[in-house]
């Protein structure tokens, strides 16, 4: 009989530490399929964020480099200029690429550094307690907006994968999301253009992936998938939002 669904090579059997209903696991699973697919887990290196992503070197079995809060693209850029050779990717949160990580990250993709980025935005800090992020929602309750977050007073969130791709130095900026089959078949789509991107030399790459927090949302895990559909993706809407076909740096 031939197996229809098996574990990725490129993903180690390990126990998750995630939340049951949290799919950051399934954004693992594509990013090992992609490694798989493409042959590359021999010479990538993954360099996570602070967050529920740190522990990444227990889910792949590839070199890791952990980072400061933020820093992973300013690392990536570290070990990508060091190590051409390599395909680099950093894998951050919502809080910690688009708060304490945005220097990083803007001048990362503004320089075109031929890195691949996979951003997971789940509108909240998740592992330090559920605080309001920069991408939390207008009237959002948080551990820090109780009374659900104001744009009079918090600002409005910020659309990452739209900012990023007005920079010339980004070669592909993407959003997609995780909280149905065909969206997750898409969302690997965008994970491997990610990788191919960096394997072509285009220049900085980011995929945006809209994801549960079920937990600090206080909700069921399906509930928290209906959640993306009814209030994430009107405001984060799905799509690419640039893909450079060649070469055309300025």
């Amino acid at each position: 009989m031939n197996a229809v669904f098996k574990r990725p090579v490129s993903l180690k059997p390990t126990l998750t530490h995630f939340c049951p209903g949290c799919t950051h696991g399934i954004a693992h699973r594509l990013i090992a399929e992609a490694m798989d697919e493409l042959g590359i887990v021999d010479r990538t290196v993954g360099i996570p964020g602070v967050g529920c992503c740190v522990f990444l070197y227990s889910y792949f079995p590839i070199d890791v480099l952990e980072s400061p809060h933020g820093r992973a693209p300013a690392c990536a850029t570290g070990m990508k200029r060091a190590q051409p050779d390599k395909i680099v990717f950093a894998y951050q949160g919502d809080g910690d690429m688009a708060a304490i990580g945005t220097s990083e990250i803007i001048h990362a993709a503004n320089r075109g550094e031929n890195i691949t980025v996979f951003f997971i935005n789940n509108s909240v800090y998740g592992m330090t307690g559920g605080q309001m992020a920069p991408t939390t929602l207008l009237g959002q309750q948080t551990t820090t907006s109780p009374y659900g977050r104001e744009f009079r007073n918090e600002g409005y969130p910020i659309r990452m994968a739209e900012m990023l791709a007005t920079l010339e130095g980004v070669a592909y900026s993407t959003r997609v999301s995780l909280h149905t089959p065909k969206h997750v078949n898409q969302a690997k789509k965008a994970v491997i253009k990610g990788f191919e991107m960096q394997m072509n030399e285009m220049g900085f790459s980011v995929v945006e992936m809209l994801s549960t927090c079920n937990t600090n949302w206080r909700v069921s895990p399906l509930e928290a998938l209906d959640v993306i559909e009814r209030e994430m993706i009107p405001y984060y809407p799905l799509g690419v939002f640039k893909e450079r076909t060649g070469k055309d740096f300025l």
